[in-house]
């Protein structure tokens, strides 16, 4: 009877402590993670090119402008090339819309700032976000490219409006890239490189999945999202195509408030030519 008691008392210990960390302390322990990623059509010129890429900070769902200031000192110290930002500023309400621009008004890189629309923000929030994305110095890229001219040879940047419950228009995203040029592509929700793989995109960063959220060892995610099921967490290659997928595990969280094996995630990409 007493070492029955002792473990019952001591699995409800490991519950509750496993509750306050899953709430208290994951959810704001920010991973800055450091990835390599080769590409065929890199120009030299572009090695070690260094991109800062983040998702999904959901303001407003227990998740507030402040607790931004750690992530924006820590992509300063990264000083990367660019900074890239794959959608979902908020969760719903627009209530945050001033903090955050203080806030990413912070963020500059020599190459410039670009993001894009995720489901949040396409859904109700559009015209807010896209002008406080682009007061705080971000190019919205909706369903447009921009060139990033290093040396001779430019590599693009494109971006796709939502492809959820967006206006997404991938011809007219890469429209007038030079064919054999190098194009990195910013797309909110991760499967749907399945559907670009047709076009000339090297590289797809995206958000949207949340990594799950909750991770259970041995099992993985819990919930996924439509459309965040299939190229979850990390680096992906899309089978029988040159195209590959980066999906980060955002930063913010929706749904439930709580992280578990899952750490929001500030994504440093370096290419390399190979």
């Amino acid at each position: 009877m007493k070492k029955s008691m002792q473990l019952t008392l001591g699995l409800m210990g490991a519950a509750s402590l496993s509750g306050v960390y899953s709430r208290l302390i994951e959810p704001y322990w920010i991973e800055v993670k450091h990835v390599e990623v080769k590409l065929p059509k890199l120009p030299a010129s572009y090695n070690s090119f260094r991109i800062v890429h983040f998702s999904d900070l959901h303001l407003g769902f227990h998740s507030n402008p402040e607790h931004l200031s750690e992530l924006v000192e820590q992509i300063r110290q990264v000083k990367p090339d660019v900074i890239c930002f794959t959608g979902d500023l908020l969760d719903h309400s627009t209530a945050f819309i001033p903090e955050a621009i203080a806030f990413l008004s912070k963020l500059r890189a020599p190459f410039g700032q670009f993001a894009v629309l995720g489901n949040h923000d396409a859904f109700g929030n559009r015209r807010a976000v896209t002008n406080g994305l682009a007061q705080a110095g971000f190019h919205v890229l909706d369903n447009k490219n921009v060139a990033l001219t290093k040396g001779k040879t430019p590599i693009y940047m494109a971006g796709v409006d939502d492809p959820w419950v967006g206006n997404p228009n991938i011809n007219r995203a890469l429209k007038g890239i030079p064919d054999g040029s190098c194009t990195v592509l910013l797309a909110h929700e991760p499967d749907f490189a399945d559907e670009y793989t047709r076009y000339p995109v090297d590289l797809q960063l995206s958000g949207h999945s949340h990594g799950g959220q909750v991770r259970i060892p041995f099992i993985g995610a819990l919930y996924t999202p439509p459309y965040g099921s299939k190229y979850t967490n990390g680096l992906y290659h899309v089978p029988n195509s040159n195209l590959q997928v980066y999906t980060t595990r955002g930063v913010g969280m929706t749904r439930i408030p709580v992280r578990f094996n899952c750490r929001p995630e500030l994504t440093v990409i370096t290419l390399k030519a190979q």
